[in-house]
């Protein structure tokens, strides 16, 4: 649920100007929909930005990692790496692109599988004694705050004070 603010002016550091707290938010979705609603209503949104504050990282684990899982992961992503560089490559072969490109797709494919399990299996023991397991890391901020340029403030609580009225002169009927 957002919560329209009308706050002092704040310097907001590393976004380009003077900004103005319009809207602070739970989630994502509703800052975009504070945003939706001055675009609605043409808007210049160029001048708004949502900001995600207070971010935390979350760690989700995704299972226990092993000596072969360490190494078929990494043979995995060689292998695609490698398949992209020697299709790459195959399309600079002039004489015969197409046997070249599935040559060099092939040959790539195969040594970057080689070259990423033998990283994998370098980096499982440097390191696999303390880490057991595999896991995916995001930032999660607590809220978002939706801002808007200093000059156009004013305008922007216009658009959404106009947008509020619409929904509370038509409810919905059920």
């Amino acid at each position: 649920m957002a919560t329209i603010t009308n706050p002092a002016t704040t310097e907001s550091p590393g976004i380009g100007s003077s900004s103005h707290v319009l809207a602070v938010t739970d989630d994502y979705r509703s800052a975009e929909q504070v945003v939706r609603k001055l675009a609605d209503a043409h808007f210049p949104v160029e001048h708004v930005r949502i900001v995600g504050e207070d971010l935390r990282a979350v760690e989700q684990v995704t299972g226990r990692l092993t000596f072969w899982n360490a190494v078929g992961r990494s043979a995995l992503t060689g292998a695609i790496a490698g398949l992209l560089f020697g299709w790459i490559f195959g399309l600079f072969a002039w004489i015969t692109p197409i046997i070249a490109g599935i040559l060099l797709a092939l040959y790539g494919l195969i040594t970057g599988a080689i070259i990423g399990a033998v990283w994998g299996a370098i980096f499982y023991a440097m390191d696999g004694s303390r880490r057991q397991f595999s896991s995916l890391s995001t930032l999660s901020p607590s809220r978002f705050e939706v801002l808007v340029d200093v000059a156009w403030a004013n305008r922007a609580h216009e658009v959404l004070a106009s947008e509020s009225n619409k929904s509370t002169d038509h409810p919905l009927e059920s």
